[in-house]
Formats: C-alpha cells, structure tokens, sequence
C-alpha cells in the first residue's frame, strides 16, 4: 500500500484493547537483563571462529611504501595477515558497494591498512602490533575553516542543498532590525555502547553476516555489491543492537574484512572494533561552518531569512550536513535563501548521526531567533509566535499537523516562563548566576518502503516477521502492541521477529521512521490476516470485532486458533510513500525550556531544569517514547556543553578517540527531565498516525541550553560547545 490518501478510522483508532499508548515494558526487558539477548560480537551458532584485529593507519594522508607482516606471521596462532595486495576483486563503491583495503593510498588517520586473523582475540592484536607499515605521508587539510574557501556545492540528496525565495538581499538591506552571524559546530561522534562488530559464517557461496547494522535490507545489497554476489546469496543478521545513532546506517569495514578472511580460510571469522577504532573507522558527524541572518519589521515579523552552512568529507564523499534544511520550514518570511557547501577534508567519512540537519542547525537558527527577540524587545515566545506560517513557506503545501504553538503555549506555562527576566545576570543563587532559555524543535517526518508477514497459528499465537531492528528504541514492544491490538490477544501471545533478512524486507531503524514505516507494514499484514480470518468464519468485515483471542459478530464467536487450524493462516502486509509526503508538508514540532547555572568564580555550567513539549503523532507506548525524548534531550545537552571530537591539525587524528576524553553527558550532568506529549494523530503520515520520536528531543535543546546561559550571565558562546573557557574572559565585567 502506498500512503496516497489520508488514512481512515482503523483498529488502531478504536483501540479496543487498550494497548495502543499504554506504557508496556519492553518485551525484550528480561532477555536483555538476563544476558540472552544476542549481540553481534555473542553469537557461538557457527562453531568455534577465529578472531580478527583491524591495524589502521598512523599517518593522516599519503600513501603505503612497504608493509611487512612477516613478524606477524610468525606469531603462534596466527592464521592470515591479509592487505591491500590480498584483496579479491570487489565492487565499486559508485554502484554501492563498500570495498576495504582497496590500494595503497591513504585517506585520513585510522584507515583499515591490514586485517589479521588467529586463534585468539589476544594472538590477533599481538600479531597486529607487529605488522609494520611504512608511510609517504602528504599535506592534509584538517580544518574545515582553511578548507571552506575551496568548498563545492554538493549533489542534491534527500532535498536540494539549496533554495531561494524572492530576493533576500535587497530586503535584508532594507529591513529595520536584522542578526547577521556565524556559528560553528564540532565534530561529534556517535559513542553507542556495542562497538561494531562481526561474525562472518560461509557455507559454500552462501554468506551470513551476525552484524550490528541499523538498516539490514540495504546492508544485504551492499554486502552483494561488494562481494559480487546476488543478494540472495547474503543473509544478515542484526537481532539485536547496542546503540547505533547513524553509525550502523552504512556497511562498515568489519562486516567486509570479516567476511573476506571466513571465505579465504574457510573458518567462522569474528570481529570486533575497538572504541578507539570506532572513532576512525567508521563514521562522525561533520563539523559545521553557520551564517545565519534574520531580517524583520519593528514588530518582530520576520521579513527574511538566510541560513548557509559549510560542513566537510573525506575525498570522493557526497554526504553532507543539511544544517539548513529545517530552516526552509519553521518560520514565515517572504524572502528566503538558504545553502549548503562542502569541503574536502582529510578526515573520517561523515554521514549521519542522530537527527542529521537538524541538530546542529537549531543549534544556529534558534539562537540567532533569540538574539532578534532581544533586538526587537521581544519574549522569544512571542516572537515566534509572530511567525507562524499558514503554510510551508517554501513548499506552499500546507503542513499535516503543526502544533508548534501549543507545544510552546504548553510549556510555558509549566516551566514558569513567566519569571524570566529579560535583562542577562539578574537572578543570583549563591555563586550561581541562573537564567532561563527556550528553543523551538523541529524534524521531518518520512515513511519508508516495507514489508511484513503475519501469521497465526493452531496454539492461537501471532508470529510477526520483517527485517526491522531494534537498536534499543523499544521496536519489538510498539510493533508486539500493534499486532495485539489489531488481532484482539494480549501480548505475549504475540512472537515479533526482527533482525533477519530472511524476513520481509523492512526500512530498518534510522531517521526516525523506524516505528513507521516497520509498524505501518506490520500493521498492514495483521489487518490483511483479519480479513482472512473473518472471511474463514464468515462473518461481516463491518462488524466483526477481535478481542480475547476471539472473532465475534453478532453474539456468535470463533477462537483464532480454531480458524488457524493445523496449518495456520498467514498473510502480507506493506507500505510505501506516496502522494501525501507530497500535498503535505511532514513534520514533529516540539518547545525546549531549559533553566541553567553559570558559577561566576569558574565559569562552570549546570543545567538545572529541562522540560520539552512534543506534538508528535500518536503515542504507541507512552513509556518507550518518553525513554525516546530523554535521550534526545541528553544528547542536546552533550552537544550544547561538551561534546566535540577535535581534531589535530598536523596528523589529522582525533585526540581525543575514547570515552575517557571524548564526553558525553553523565549522569551528574543531567537533572531529571520532565517530557510532555501533546494528543494528537496524523493522518497524512501513515495508517498509525504517528510521527519519529527518536531524533525529535535532540532538535532544537542544545540551542535552548545556549540561550539559557546568554540569559543567565550575559555571554553569548557561537563556538559550539559552550565550556567554561570561553565564559571565563568575559564573566568579571558581568559578575
């Protein structure tokens, strides 16, 4: 099915049960807990493996002069030392494939350079240490400020990278009251608790891959592409993951080279990467370069607004950081310009991490929107309220739900917004000076392409199956709650089956439209199976109801085991895009209210109070989607105050590659945060009438934290984070 109308009254709308919304624990709980959930780096399926061990590049450009691995070889227990040189014939990276260890040329710092395998996980990286690789090391460009004036307009992605409306020159020129500047963002890494990992099995040219991937369908597909296979000829296996936040979207290098070595030894080839490796290996999200200028009336109506954004890539790389692209929708203006630019830069491949677009660039528009409601005199509330579109400015389609302003109206009224004081540095707690923010939050909404297969059988439970994953956002409990509630049998009667690609194809978990597009095929399929059902006991499709494991109609009753029978009914279900993303413009909207301290004698930051406002679709569990907006609030507190993956300018490596120096929010930087989810369903977005949690929360409260410590002590920080250094120098004059 194609989401071409918009959706009628369903089961899920009647929600008989009670299921659809209510806070189940995720039914995955006691196997995790208990250690028997399988993780990538777990399975034994295959018999005893041999281990692999990554030895990546120390030098940040240039090429490979010699590589002697002969030590290596030596080692007791060591199987294959495998390089460049080794390498079978593998597909090319422009028809989607995701070759490893292709020549001698090095790219950027942590490059996979050799692969070696042995009995052991210890023999292996003892054997790696021994390899000895030498180096023609080249200039490399690691900054992306040097590299921005040699920046290129990328190709067009999901959207074009840029757009224009009228003329935003000549009306910023003329407008009374404008904010024309710059902000910068770091590099970020994704830091998900599982690192990658791999156990590659071959059974004669059948290949199965126990990985840890986001989207296992497209993963297949590269995986074939690589090895010059028919997909059919790869299964994957991704059951269950340990975070992933974009770093598992894509094939990495130990899927490859873990495959390669089980096919030339004919062994099960296991690998994992290390937390220092990931950040090399695999992907980070790019910094950013922001110009952002507003243009508005004496009464704060936005007159234009320009939005460019600079980011950068390893060589041959498309992918870019949309910063601008949440901008072409958030708020009215006539004229409107808004691009994006990318530079090459010696560094790690950057792709997605969680909320691409949107997370850093609130983190520019949204402060530069408080910068103008200063200018103007204006409460940041009602400056957007001022600016509130009829429509998608650009697009003229009018959006599917917007709530933006009762998101904001919601939330300030509970956090107390009402008592913030205008001026910087007027509230005083001891040491602390305190003061309030808010932000606006914004992500686009998408459906993607899949499949699913439900079935009952003659003991009455309901088997669902699709190549979805679970990456730890409570995909097994909102689809179990699906199924149950459109075949009328509680939950645990309900077996959902995820992470094959011997299942359905499904669009996987990634840009939060995971639990839409997975859970509008299998909501498809269950209801193809009802009208199997029905039909098996004649009854009338208007007027049967499921409930208690039994079809009813009319005072007359069947179980669903005994319309199973012994061989079971089955039946398909899917869902695609279709003319509604069109004739609609999609979107989660959201309010951030942040209350922080800044300590006049260090410079210190703590955020104090947080309180976010969601309208976000239908709520399938209230529990699993609150988890949801708290992580998304926790990574835009890490972005706001800490996080930033720096790079040395002369070697290109990132400096600080581990846990211990690259920081995330802790526990004690984290005060309890309060979520509130506003009613509503969308029926232009799919038949369950929701919309992506996952990346909203992050949308938009960095931005507010930043505003809160301008309100509280006066300083306003556009290099992003905002840390105690860059307080200090300008706190005495405000304390």
């Amino acid at each position: 099915m194609q989401m071409s109308s918009p959706a009628g009254r369903n089961p899920i709308d009647d929600n008989r049960q009670g299921l659809i919304g209510k806070p189940l624990d995720r039914v995955d709980g006691h196997l995790k807990v208990t250690g028997q959930a399988t993780y990538a780096y777990e399975y034994t399926e295959a018999g005893p493996p041999l281990y692999g061990f990554v030895v990546t590049s120390t030098t940040g450009k240039g090429r490979i002069r010699n590589i002697d691995s002969r030590a290596a070889e030596r080692l007791s227990g060591v199987k294959l030392v495998m390089t460049w040189r080794d390498m079978p014939q593998q597909g090319k990276k422009e028809v989607g494939a995701a070759p490893q260890l292709v020549d001698d040329k090095i790219l950027h710092f942590g490059q996979p350079v050799a692969l070696v395998v042995a009995e052991s996980f210890e023999a292996a990286r003892a054997g790696a240490a021994l390899v000895q690789v030498d180096y023609e090391p080249v200039h490399g460009v690691y900054d992306l400020a040097a590299a921005r004036p040699a920046a290129r307009m990328p190709r067009p992605g999901l959207q074009p990278p840029d757009s224009t409306l009228g003329d935003f020159d000549q009306a910023f020129a003329g407008a009374p009251v404008r904010v024309d500047q710059t902000w910068t963002t770091p590099h970020q890494s994704h830091a998900m608790m599982e690192p990658h990992a791999t156990l590659a099995v071959w059974h004669g040219d059948q290949l199965t891959l126990y990985t840890s991937n986001q989207m296992l369908t497209q993963a297949q597909a590269t995986i074939a592409h690589t090895f010059l296979v028919d997909p059919s000829q790869v299964r994957v296996v991704s059951r269950y993951i340990g975070g992933g936040f974009g770093a598992k979207l894509q094939v990495q290098a130990d899927a490859i080279l873990a495959a390669t070595a089980a096919r030339r030894l004919q062994r099960p080839v296991k690998l994992a990467l290390t937390r220092q490796q990931v950040f090399h290996v695999t992907t980070h999200r790019s910094a950013t370069i922001q110009r952002v200028r507003l243009a508005a009336d004496q009464h704060g109506h936005l007159l234009a607004i320009a939005h460019e954004s600079w980011s950068g890539n390893t060589e041959g790389e498309n992918s870019y950081e949309a910063a601008a692209t949440q901008t072409r929708a958030l708020y009215a203006a006539p004229d409107r310009k808004t691009a994006h630019r990318l530079s090459t830069l010696d560094l790690p491949v950057a792709a997605a991490m969680r909320a691409p677009g949107e997370a850093v660039g609130l983190l520019a528009l949204e402060c530069a929107m408080d910068e103008l409601a200063e200018k103007l005199g204006l409460d940041p509330v009602e400056l957007r309220r001022r600016n509130e579109p009829t429509q998608d400015p650009e697009r003229h389609v009018p959006y599917s739900v917007r709530q933006l302003i009762p998101c904001m109206d919601e939330g300030a009224r509970r956090f107390g917004w009402d008592r913030r004081k205008v001026k910087p540095g007027q509230v005083r707690d001891g040491r602390w000076l305190v003061g309030l923010g808010m932000a606006a939050a914004i992500r686009s909404n998408f459906l993607r392409p899949s499949h699913a297969l439900a079935r009952i059988d003659a003991d009455g439970v309901v088997t669902v199956k699709m190549a979805m994953t679970d990456i730890g956002t409570g995909s097994y409990t909102v689809f179990t709650q699906i199924a149950a509630e459109m075949l009328g049998v509680p939950p645990h009667r309900v077996k959902m089956l995820l992470g094959d690609t011997e299942f359905p194809a499904a669009a996987g978990s990634g840009g939060s439209f995971g639990a839409a597009s997975g859970g509008s095929a299998a909501f498809e399929a269950c209801e193809a199976l009802r009208q199997k059902l029905i039909a098996l006991a004649g009854y009338d499709p208007d007027k049967a109801i499921f409930a208690n494991g039994m079809v009813s109609d009319a005072g007359q009753s069947r179980s669903l085991a005994s319309l199973a029978g012994a061989e079971g009914v089955e039946a398909t279900g899917d869902i695609g895009p279709g003319e509604t993303g069109k004739a609609f413009s999609q979107h989660a909207f959201g309010a951030h209210f942040v209350e922080v301290g800044v300590d006049t004698d260090t410079g210190e930051i703590r955020v104090r109070r947080m309180l976010s406002v969601f309208a976000a679709g239908r709520i399938l569990n209230e529990k699993t989607a609150r988890s949801q907006a708290l992580g998304g609030m926790t990574f835009g507190i890490g972005a706001a105050l800490m996080e930033d993956a720096a790079p040395d300018l002369q070697t290109g490596v990132f400096s600080n590659h581990d846990l211990a120096q690259y920081h995330v929010p802790a526990h004690a930087d984290v005060p309890p945060l309060e979520v509130v989810f506003l009613p509503e369903v969308d029926d232009k977005a799919n038949p369950l009438k929701i919309k992506g949690i996952g990346e909203l929360g992050i949308c938009g409260a960095g931005a507010a934290v930043a505003n809160a410590v301008y309100n509280a002590c006066g300083v306003r920080v556009r290099d992003y984070p905002v840390t105690l250094d860059k307080l200090l120098p300008h706190l005495p004059a405000q304390a």
